[in-house]
């Protein structure tokens, strides 16, 4: 999961506003107090990178303030400038964070015509980054959850942000997401949310029934088409511009892999739940944009085009692969890095597990061991692959 590129990354707090400041430039150092930095000499190369930034563009560095906090070790901070607008500063350690992979898949995005932070200034070696700001409020804030109607415009919307993602697709520009990877994450979930935070030890035959289920996962995600994946790509990290057109965060993660994952993320949400009927609704609207455009492959005149059921069932399988991930990293962040509130929504990806489980009977087996472990009772009723 990984996480955010600008303003208001998945899992983080909500962006701090405060009012714009308008009136003479000032280009004294920022004061330690106004944002928190533990290294002094970190404050002060980064003192010194953005005076002559704060000259030329007009900015005012006494404005400094936090904009969101980040799952990683990036965080990001807000900055006004003498004309009323703002800017979002970047602050990446180089030595915990890789600022390449932003800038580069930045660059896909822009060229895709999403709407993307702009790089104005990048100071490589130390990890500072000054970006354009999309705003202060993330489409989660606009969205809910009882009330699905108000809501699909802006699903449909962020549907056809993901169809011009995905139709500049092509292969050896990012990372594979290949099997190793696949297998990588979902050990996220043994590792960390069974052993550490249920401190569960599995028998020979749940960890049997466990293997099992990831390799009937891993080889149903691996025989999708494969595409530029954001792999975080919810309405969390799209931020509301002026315009109410949406603009796009957290994206340095991207790899090239399975067509399923990004709609698979934005309906089966980290941060917020649907009924199945909006979901299979939106999933249904994106399948035929993908159709249209070319995205599914040769397969669409059979297989992955031509059946809805194949492919929502492909949909649930990707995101049953997430789920899993996204439990043992929740449990992780509040066990290895003291972020507790991750793991407050935890219950929430198990509720995905449980559901997704319990409609295919080849992951019955799962289902059993998820509820031996929650102490919870599996619901009956089955799917064979069609909805």
């Amino acid at each position: 999961m990984s996480h955010p590129s600008s303003p208001t990354p998945a899992g983080t707090s909500e962006p701090a506003t405060g009012a714009v400041h308008t009136g003479a430039v000032h280009t004294r150092a920022v004061h330690a107090s106004a944002v928190h930095w533990t290294d002094p000499a970190r404050l002060a190369a980064f003192n010194a990178w953005l005076a002559p930034l704060a000259a030329s563009l007009q900015l005012r560095p006494e404005s400094l303030r936090p904009a969101s906090a980040d799952a990683s070790f990036r965080r990001y901070l807000r900055l006004d400038a003498v004309d009323g607008t703002s800017r979002i500063v970047m602050d990446a350690p180089p030595d915990k964070e890789d600022c390449r992979p932003f800038v580069q898949v930045q660059a896909l995005l822009q060229a895709a015509g999403l709407r993307v932070p702009q790089i104005q200034a990048w100071d490589e070696a130390h990890g500072f980054m000054l970006l354009s700001d999309l705003g202060a409020q993330t489409a989660i804030e606009r969205l809910d959850p009882a009330n699905p109607a108000a809501a699909h415009a802006w699903y449909l919307q962020a549907v056809d942000l993901l169809i011009d993602w995905q139709r500049a697709s092509r292969p050896g520009v990012l990372p594979a997401y290949d099997e190793p990877l696949l297998r990588r994450e979902l050990q996220l979930f043994p590792d960390w949310y069974i052993a550490r935070h249920r401190q569960a030890t599995l028998t020979d035959a749940q960890q049997t029934t466990l293997a099992r289920a990831f390799d009937a996962i891993v080889a149903q995600n691996l025989a999708a088409p494969s595409v530029y994946v954001h792999r975080d790509f919810m309405m969390r990290n799209l931020m509301v511009g002026t315009d109410e057109h949406l603009g796009v965060l957290d994206f340095q993660d991207a790899v090239y892999g399975p067509v399923t994952y990004d709609i698979a993320s934005l309906m089966r949400d980290a941060f917020i739940s649907w009924e199945e009927d909006f979901v299979i609704d939106i999933t249904v609207r994106y399948w035929e944009k993908a159709r249209r455009a070319g995205i599914l492959g040769a397969a669409s005149g059979s297989g992955w085009g031509a059946d809805f059921g194949d492919f929502y069932r492909a949909v649930d399988f990707m995101a049953l692969q997430r789920h899993l991930k996204v439990a043992g990293i929740f449990a992780r962040l509040t066990l290895r890095d003291g972020k507790p509130k991750y793991l407050a929504d935890a219950p929430r990806f198990i509720a995905y597990i449980r559901q997704t489980a319990g409609r295919y009977r080849e992951l019955s087996p799962l289902l059993r061991l998820v509820d031996e472990l929650e102490g919870t009772q599996a619901a009956m009723g089955y799917a064979f692959g069609r909805v």
